[in-house]
């Protein structure tokens, strides 16, 4: 398994034969030690367009200095990446093909530049010897290996990265670092990284997509929307494989946004292209929620035994809720990665790439967004406020747990469908979605402890028939109906404020 680490640096162009700055005297840093050099070659990997570039990703095989392997980078913004290393194998591990499927979809894998580094690098420490950062000045020479003529240049860059992943003060030491080094001459490099550099004239040249507002077409607002949600989903693929917190949760977002504005804004889009989208986004989201309800469940029962005084959480409680879950949780999991592996995910991640281009949109999405777009939100709108009625007219029990769910259900598709309008509609649309957002939230808070009292009683049963004392399970159950009660009458409240002309006028 790969060796996990997260990189936190800032870049600077340099002139040949630049020193290695000095940063002593900044933010904790009391000495720098002496500079040590190491030759470094690497060979990076992509697909013949290039699809991991293009997105900021980097796969390289190096030689040389302390952390010679494999390593693959993941952008996670601000500079910051997820470094994953491997040993330095002949072949391309598959550990890392499969967590870039998503990017990748089978297309084959080759060499694409060639890259090497002499590095003098130096460690920035505090009084108690304690590493806070490495400073380095990289002379570097690259060829490219993919396209004619082949292409050979050189330069220089300094690096400041921060130890163990920046840890407490790194930001602070790296904005000191920065102002000492643009005063030195230094400016902050325009590539991300070094492969990017080296394919600078390769690279399509990053497209600064315009802020659709009130003028814009009804399909520019709608691909702009569906282009995010896209992108952001690719982006969660791996940190689910990587089953890093919240992934699942955000991915299974990304697909309910997509699958809602499908449903919402179906005249806008061809639907040969969309109507078999929406089932496959479906299945998708099912995938994902599967392995996200029990692991919430789980987390919801354990929180609600923590708060229990200890006198009362009678044992084995906790073991039955955990010998519960963990086998669920971890075949829902197989089944997770399963999906995620098969012909039928790389086929909807294909479908979701022509979505997101104007061959998709119909004649009508051609029209101005602001005389389209509001009279279909409305629609939605009007949809939640039957089903909020209708919730408040079921009788209590079941049959309104089962209304309010199907308010959830509809007040979520609403707030997805007035942020994908917000760019063009402005302040008025984002002050409706924060109103949407609460009415969801009170009622995903309900639908939560629906859902915990049924597995409290499927608890209970179980250890009465092992003959354990089920107290606990009682207590659970009574303090959930209590939030029930309270979920349902802030949800009331959080409708009637979202239910009114200063969050509705703006769709008529």
């Amino acid at each position: 398994m790969a060796t996990e680490i997260r990189e936190i640096e800032w870049k600077y162009d340099a002139a040949p034969g630049a020193p290695l700055p000095d940063l002593t005297g900044l933010p904790q840093v009391d000495t720098q030690s002496e500079p040590d050099e190491q030759i470094l070659e690497a060979t990076y990997y992509d697909t013949d367009a290039l699809d991991l570039a293009r997105v900021g990703i980097t796969m390289r095989r190096r030689l040389g200095g302390d952390d010679a392997g494999w390593h693959v980078k993941l952008p996670e913004g601000s500079g910051s990446r997820a470094e994953l290393r491997l040993p330095p194998d002949e072949q391309i591990p598959g550990e890392f093909t499969t967590l870039l499927t998503a990017r990748l979809r089978g297309r084959p894998v080759r060499p694409v530049a060639r890259i090497t580094t002499t590095r003098q690098s130096s460690r920035l420490r505090d009084r108690g010897g304690v590493a806070l950062a490495e400073v380095v000045v990289d002379q570097v020479v690259a060829q490219t290996m993919i396209g004619e003529p082949a292409v050979r240049v050189s330069w220089n860059e300094v690096e400041v990265e921060l130890a163990d992943g920046g840890g407490d003060g790194g930001l602070r030491l790296l904005k000191a670092a920065d102002r000492r080094l643009r005063r030195s001459g230094l400016r902050r490099s325009r590539h991300a990284s070094k492969l990017e550099a080296v394919l600078s004239d390769r690279l399509p040249a990053t497209a600064v997509e315009r802020e659709p507002t009130g003028s814009s077409s009804a399909g520019e607002v709608l691909l702009a929307y569906l282009r995010g949600q896209v992108e952001a989903l690719l982006s969660w693929d791996p940190m689910v494989r990587r089953d890093l917190p919240d992934s699942v949760h955000q991915m299974r977002v990304c697909a309910r946004r997509l699958r809602s504005a499908l449903q919402t804004f179906r005249g806008l889009l061809r639907q040969e292209e969309t109507e078999p989208l929406i089932g496959e986004l479906r299945w998708l989201g099912e995938v994902l929620g599967r392995a996200r309800d029990d692991e919430v469940l789980r987390e919801h029962l354990t929180a609600g035994l923590d708060s229990l005084p200890a006198e009362l959480a009678v044992e084995p409680v906790r073991r039955r809720i955990d010998g519960h879950f963990a086998p669920r949780q971890a075949e829902a999991r197989e089944l997770l990665l399963e999906a995620l592996g098969s012909d039928r995910y790389l086929a909807l991640l294909d479908s979701l790439d022509r979505l997101t281009t104007p061959a998709a949109l119909t004649l009508a999405a051609g029209r101005k967004a602001a005389a389209v777009l509001p009279p279909l939100v409305q629609r939605v709108f009007r949809r939640t406020r039957r089903r909020m009625d209708d919730a408040h007219a079921a009788p209590e029990g079941e049959p309104q747990d089962i209304a309010l769910h199907e308010a959830r259900k509809a007040a979520k598709r609403a707030r997805y469908a007035v942020e994908t309008v917000a760019p063009a509609v402005g302040k008025e649309a984002r002050r409706t979605v924060k109103a949407l957002k609460n009415v969801q939230t009170t009622l995903g808070d309900h639908q939560d402890t629906v859902i915990a009292r049924q597995a409290v009683r499927q608890l209970a049963f179980q250890a009465n028939s092992s003959r354990e004392n089920a107290f606990t399970y009682g207590l659970l159950y009574g303090r959930e109906a209590e939030r029930a009660d309270e979920s349902r009458e802030q949800a009331r409240k959080a409708w009637k404020q979202a239910d009114n002309a200063r969050h509705t006028a703006w769709m008529r």
